[in-house]
C-alpha cells in the first residue's frame, strides 16, 4: 500500500484529525492494511491488542463483554477508529469486533503513536485533549440514566 493512501485513510479518520498532514505521513508509514474475511473476529475482548484499526470499508459489529443477550452495535462509517484508547494505553479490550461483511482496516501501532506522541509535546496534548472531550461527551451521555444503572 502507498503511503499517501494510508496518509488519506487516517485524515479522513475521526480521532486522526489531531494530527498534523506530516504526523499523518508518518504513521501512514508504520501502519498497515488488513483484509478481514466476513464473520472472523477482528479483535477479541480480553485481549491487549497492539493498536487501533481504522475502518475502510465493510461492516462490522462491536458486541460489549458480558452481555447476557447479543445486542451488538454495528458500524460501517469509513473512518470510524475502532480502540482509539490502544494507541495509548495497553489494557485489555471490553469488546469483541466482528466483522459482518469482508473488511478492510487500516492498522495503526499504538508503538507508532507513541513514538510520535513522545517527539511532538504539541500532538500529545491534542491527543489528551481529544481523550477528555471524548470521555466528557460519553459521561454526558450516560448521566441521565445512571440512576437506572444496577450498582455492583
Amino acid at each position: 500500500m502507498q503511503i499517501d493512501d494510508a496518509a488519506t485513510i487516517l485524515a479522513g479518520a475521526d480521532f486522526f484529525e489531531i494530527c498534523t498532514e506530516e504526523e499523518r505521513r508518518m504513521l501512514a508509514f508504520a501502519s498497515e492494511r488488513k483484509r478481514h474475511a466476513a464473520g472472523s473476529i477482528i479483535s477479541k475482548s480480553g485481549e491487549v491488542p497492539l493498536g487501533a484499526q481504522v475502518l475502510v470499508s465493510g461492516t462490522v459489529s462491536i458486541l460489549p463483554e458480558g452481555e447476557g443477550e447479543p445486542n451488538p452495535y454495528v458500524v460501517s462509517q469509513p473512518g470510524t477508529v475502532l480502540g482509539t484508547m490502544a494507541l495509548i494505553v495497553e489494557r485489555p479490550r471490553g469488546v469483541t469486533v466482528t466483522a459482518i461483511s469482508i473488511v478492510e482496516t487500516l492498522f495503526v501501532p499504538r508503538h507508532a503513536f507513541l513514538k510520535l506522541a513522545n517527539q511532538s509535546p504539541a500532538l500529545a496534548a491534542r491527543a489528551a485533549k481529544r481523550i477528555r472531550q471524548d470521555l466528557g461527551s460519553f459521561v454526558g451521555a450516560i448521566a441521565p440514566v445512571s440512576s437506572r444503572i444496577k450498582k455492583s
